[in-house]
């Protein structure tokens, strides 16, 4: 293993941790039905509690409605395991080399979709708000000024993918 596929390795699993931060929302260290089903809602994905009852049955080894980082780290890591050898039967029948630039763009437009809750391209003063709440991270009005101060290079009072991707990269 090289030093990027070891850097690519942390990079995801400090990704990881800090989805599993987000989920947990009290903190407590594990992962309720609730909190799952919280953020799924606010990435505008529905899904029946029955669902997220089978997801935490499924990835909690204790049985016990919960999910500790250790087991979400292990559960999504199987998740992606499974996607990978999806991806590498795919690639193996297309013979397209994986492009890790498009892994990354799909990463920005989906993180893009989550802040831009009305779907009309732009992120504005009170979507970043929201999403910032949403992920556990609330601003106050100063500090929601700067960051907009910062990332609203065209001074329009909103932000657009070019700049929100600026702002990450």
């Amino acid at each position: 293993m090289d030093h990027k596929e070891i850097a690519s390795q942390v990079r995801g699993e400090l990704n990881l941790r800090t989805a599993f931060d987000l989920l947990d929302r009290n903190r407590d260290g594990r992962v309720t039905a609730n909190e799952l089903q919280f953020m799924l809602k606010n990435l505008g994905i529905n899904v029946s509690d029955e669902l997220i009852h089978d997801l935490i049955r499924e990835a909690s080894h204790s049985g016990n409605g919960l999910i500790n980082e250790a087991e979400f780290l292990q559960w999504v890591g199987r998740i992606q395991a499974l996607r990978d050898e999806q991806h590498s039967h795919e690639d193996s029948k297309d013979s397209k080399p994986v492009d890790e630039a498009d892994d990354v763009t799909e990463d920005l437009i989906a993180a893009f979709r989550v802040f831009d809750r009305d779907g009309n391209g732009f992120i504005t003063r009170d979507e970043l708000q929201t999403a910032m709440e949403m992920i556990g991270e609330p601003l106050n009005e100063q500090q929601l000024e700067q960051l907009l101060v910062i990332a609203d290079l065209d001074q329009d009072g909103r932000i657009n993918y070019e700049e929100f991707t600026r702002l990450l990269l």
